[in-house]
């Protein structure tokens, strides 16, 4: 097989983001190595890290490097040192203008639980077997995107923020949530509050009118109240779930932790055809972990995945090649599974296998042929290396 080669644009951001993209920038490279591609990873200032560099979220240099990149790879952006700017020069205030610049309209974050890692999740295992859906959020309206102000001081302080939407702008991601769920299992749930928002009026006749192209595609509409609690009470329903940015941002935090856990999640933001897709973790910076090695980079390492699928088109399953990736997340702050008495540290997993939510990262990613990976999987440490370890696994094409 004839190998790719793709420029990747690598934003590390700030707090965890770094490390996280360095754990998935590694699955890159290895994926690259193992099957003649060959990927260039440039790396760009963004968000708080280049405000301290360069006096702006976003340079010109960044966002030139972005736009003439085959992708983008983010970590995570923002810290407390910077909420006392304005909200124009804030790290977020960077992650907006990229997409805006890019033209970056549709989220794509898909939920799925891994087996592996079920017993992370806070629901009963009956309520979220099968839970394999995805989330398409609109990325460039509504209310993040509109008029903002605020006047007066103490009780006469007044505050507005203006939620705007056109039916050009939802009938461009209605038709990519159709056509994500014609290759999916066909059902779509619009969610919206269409029996109190004028924009979640436009918003639900936009939908029902393009769902008549997609005859083979069922259209349920939901509330967001009453779709934030079908999210917990049964999950495995939804096949592709359509809303809008403000009730995609949230809906889309609540569905990761069905996961267990919001760094666990990968998401990709694109725009038109031919244009490059922003691959990132859901989770934020969160600066108070950074630097300490206890981030869990698998939330970056999907995102990576999903990049190599989704912008790259390589999809290992059907390229015939008998491999598997596998991240595992060894950590030395859990119970011991097992020890070899020569002082090798092993571990066996299987589908009951979990993983401490605070833990180091020791080794988390290789690739093994599929004959090495049947449901569990062996790793022995070096003599000496640690007292006593846990690991986590999860599989993915």
């Amino acid at each position: 097989m004839s190998g790719v080669r793709k420029t990747i644009a690598v934003l590390p951001g700030d707090g965890i983001g770094p490390e996280v993209t360095h754990a998935a920038v590694q699955i890159l490279e290895d994926c690259a190595k193992s099957f003649e591609h060959k990927f260039e990873f440039r790396e760009l200032a963004f968000g708080g890290a280049a405000i301290e560099k360069f006096g702006s979220p976003l340079p010109a240099e960044t966002l030139a490097g972005c736009r003439s990149a085959d992708a983008i790879l983010l970590g995570a952006i923002g810290g407390p040192q910077w909420d006392g700017l304005a909200l124009d020069k804030r790290p977020e205030a960077g992650l907006l203008g990229l997409r805006k610049a890019l033209g970056l309209y549709i989220n794509l974050r898909p939920i799925r639980l891994r087996p592996a890692l079920s017993g992370i999740s806070p629901l009963r295992r009956e309520r979220i077997d099968d839970c394999d859906f995805e989330i398409v959020r609109e990325l460039a309206g509504d209310i993040y995107f509109g008029e903002h102000s605020q006047t007066g001081e103490g009780s006469n302080a007044r505050a507005r923020d203006v939620a705007e939407y056109s039916a050009a702008e939802i009938e461009r991601v209605a038709r990519y949530a159709f056509e994500r769920a014609a290759g999916r299992n066909r059902r779509v749930a619009s969610v919206d509050k269409a029996n109190v928002l004028a924009t979640s009026a436009l918003w639900r006749q936009t939908v029902t009118r393009i769902a008549r192209d997609y005859p083979e595609v069922t259209l349920e509409h939901l509330y967001v109240d009453n779709a934030a609690m079908q999210l917990l009470l049964r999950p495995a329903q939804f096949d592709v779930i359509l809303t809008g940015n403000l009730f995609g941002d949230i809906l889309s935090d609540e569905a990761a932790a069905l996961s267990g856990s919001i760094g666990l999640i990968p998401s990709l933001s694109r725009g038109g055809d031919g244009q490059p897709a922003l691959y990132e973790p859901i989770h934020g910076s969160a600066p108070s972990l950074a630097g300490k090695d206890v981030a869990c980079p698998l939330g970056a390492i999907f995102s990576a995945v999903l990049l190599l699928r989704e912008s790259f088109g390589l999809r290992l399953k059907r390229s015939g090649l008998k491999r598997q990736w596998i991240a595992c997340w060894i950590t030395d702050s859990a119970p011991l599974i097992s020890r070899r008495p020569a002082g090798a540290c092993c571990a066996a997993l299987n589908s009951q296998s979990t993983f401490a939510r605070n833990c180091t990262t020791r080794w988390f990613i290789r690739s093994v042929t599929a004959g090495e990976f049947k449901g569990s999987l062996t790793f022995c440490a070096a003599p000496g290396s640690w007292q006593s370890c846990r690991v986590a696994l999860a599989s993915f094409p």
